[in-house]
């Protein structure tokens, strides 16, 4: 089954799949250590990464397994970063949001934005029950973001990621369908 990989448009954002142009600010933002620091990963140290990474979305989608968007900010095409849904479970209509995002873009709104566009799609398209995601107890801005969305706080993973030595907890989120309340925000496909 192939998850095709939507083109969203909010007021201020275009979500859309990703092209071998985006190669470059994919890098850019995963070698960054400050946008990384909460990331389950080390930062990335070889360009190839990007390569790798746009690999794994067309072959995520191609399985049906997920889709990831590129954020692209609508006032100047500015890449922003990306969002996106993986683990997707038809059977069990689930799946787990994820998001990152330039941290000269952070603060303005962009990521509860583009999770609220994702959400849309993932409970009217999609049809979801259950939307998961995680966030480091020491994120307490990627917290906000999906609270704002209406995610709730289910639990915390005790010492689930090591990275670059560093051990740390993760909070766990969860959106039911029936607690979904889409924003004012505008979304449109295509």
């Amino acid at each position: 089954m192939t998850l095709a990989t939507p083109t969203l448009h909010t007021a201020r954002l275009r979500l859309r799949p990703f092209t071998g142009a985006d190669a470059e600010p994919l890098f850019a933002l995963h070698s960054s250590t400050h946008a990384m620091r909460y990331w389950d990963s080390p930062p990335w140290t070889e360009r190839a990464r990007a390569g790798v990474f746009l690999a794994r979305c067309r072959t995520m989608a191609e399985e049906g397994t997920g889709a990831r968007v590129a954020i692209d900010r609508a006032s100047d095409g500015a890449f922003v970063g990306w969002c996106g849904l993986t683990a997707f479970d038809p059977d069990h209509r689930s799946a787990s949001l994820g998001y990152i995002l330039d941290p000269a873009m952070w603060g303005h709104g962009y990521a509860t934005e583009a999770a609220h566009a994702v959400l849309r799609w993932a409970f009217d398209t999609l049809d979801l029950n259950r939307v998961q995601a995680e966030a480091d107890t020491r994120n307490a801005a990627s917290a906000r973001v999906l609270e704002k969305t209406g995610f709730v706080r289910e639990g915390t993973l005790r010492e689930d990621c090591v990275v670059n030595g560093e051990v740390s907890d993760s909070w766990v989120y969860g959106l039911i369908r029936r607690d979904w309340h889409p924003s004012a925000t505008r979304v449109t496909a295509g």
